[in-house]
């Protein structure tokens, strides 16, 4: 799916410098490179203020926490993500609130996030889904009607994505969280997160919480938690960034090309959306088939991925929660029929010729 080895071969002189520096300064929490790489995705994103934390899970919990979301609230959220989203909903004692998702861009749909918000809704959590942005302006306006409810982004897989209007994946809600598991768009080498917010309250209470609530040394005005994002990923993220824009420049022609390359296919492809960055290139595979043609390409050497099997509403540990089989039934399609094909920046075009040849060799 991704060769990050690959990846390094272009950045190694900038990232091993990094390092170095690191090792001869010895500073490895927080410090200036933390603070470096804080301005610099802050003004990616469009806003004033960025606080770095350790992980994209943590950046949810800290970004909900921050803007008010606690014990007895509910967050309304799409089913269709990665398990952080709705696990830090739970991690606050609030309640997910699951809103079907849009069939085209498997995107929170905002008719149906507004159709439950409820008295107890505090904060309404869109996911930005494999790169795409989410139609914020209509959820925050179905939040502005109801009342005093945040909008927090989940932009973890949609660094640099962009609306149509050009406004940025970072800056269209209260808060905003990222991040840089390895494999995303800007991606460390271990854990990291970061949350954006054009609030300078927001942002106060973020550098607090991350750090045990401490509000000076060893004062504590509330309990919060280590989340603290280390010197050595901020070294990394920033010797990488200024790539960032041509890497996924890079994603948005591969995407095209696999439209061109894939077109005629039964498939069902992804829009190559304006601002669109592609963290994965998703397909439908209609009819049941999508497991069979994944064993299909496995044995012609190619690696897919399936994001997501389950949907949220239908995990496990929200049994409690009452969701049923057929209750979000666009969630529950995508999760049935959606295949992600190998997208990276340094993905040759013989290479992506070869997936498209072997899909075209796939009878169902």
């Amino acid at each position: 799916m991704i060769d990050l080895r690959r990846q390094y071969e272009t950045v190694r002189g900038d990232v091993d410098a990094a390092i170095r520096g690191l090792l001869e300064s010895q500073q490895w929490i927080l410090g200036r490179p933390v603070e470096d790489l804080e301005r610099a995705l802050a003004a990616l994103a469009g806003v004033p203020h960025g606080v770095g934390c350790a992980s994209g899970s943590d950046a949810l919990y800290l970004a909900l926490r921050a803007v008010g979301v606690g014990p007895g609230d509910e967050v309304v959220t799409s089913p269709f993500s990665f398990f952080a989203t709705a696990g830090a909903v739970w991690r606050l004692g609030a309640k997910p609130v699951f809103a079907d998702i849009d069939a085209r861009t498997f995107n929170l749909d905002p008719g149906r996030a507004a159709a439950a918000i409820t008295p107890r809704t505090r904060a309404i959590l869109p996911v930005h889904l494999y790169g795409r942005v989410a139609d914020v302006d209509a959820i925050g306006a179905a939040a502005a009607r109801a009342g005093d409810i945040a909008v927090v982004e989940d932009a973890a897989q949609a660094i640099g994505a962009e609306t149509v209007s050009r406004r940025k994946a970072g800056g269209l809600g209260v808060a905003a969280a990222f991040s840089f598991f390895p494999t995303k768009n800007l991606g460390g080498y271990g854990d990291g997160g970061l949350v954006t917010t054009g609030d300078a309250e927001v942002a106060a209470r973020l550098r607090r919480l991350r750090v045990h609530g401490e509000r000076e040394r060893y004062r504590h005005v509330e309990v919060g938690v280590n989340a603290r994002l280390d010197a050595v990923q901020a070294a990394v993220l920033l010797a990488k960034l200024p790539r960032l824009a041509g890497w996924n420049e890079r994603r948005r022609a591969l995407a095209a090309r696999y439209g061109r390359l894939l077109a005629g296919t039964p498939l069902v492809l992804p829009e190559v959306a304006d601002g669109h960055i592609f963290h994965q290139y998703t397909v439908r595979v209609p009819g049941g088939a999508r497991d069979r043609l994944r064993e299909h390409l496995a044995a012609a050497g190619v690696a897919t991925a399936v994001y997501y099997p389950v949907p949220l509403h239908l995990q496990e540990c929200f049994r409690y929660l009452g969701w049923r089989p057929g209750d979000l039934p666009e969630a529950e399609r995508a999760a049935a029929e959606c295949l992600s094909l190998p997208i990276f920046p340094e993905m040759r075009d013989d290479e992506q010729e070869a997936v498209a040849e072997a899909i075209g060799r796939f009878r169902a």
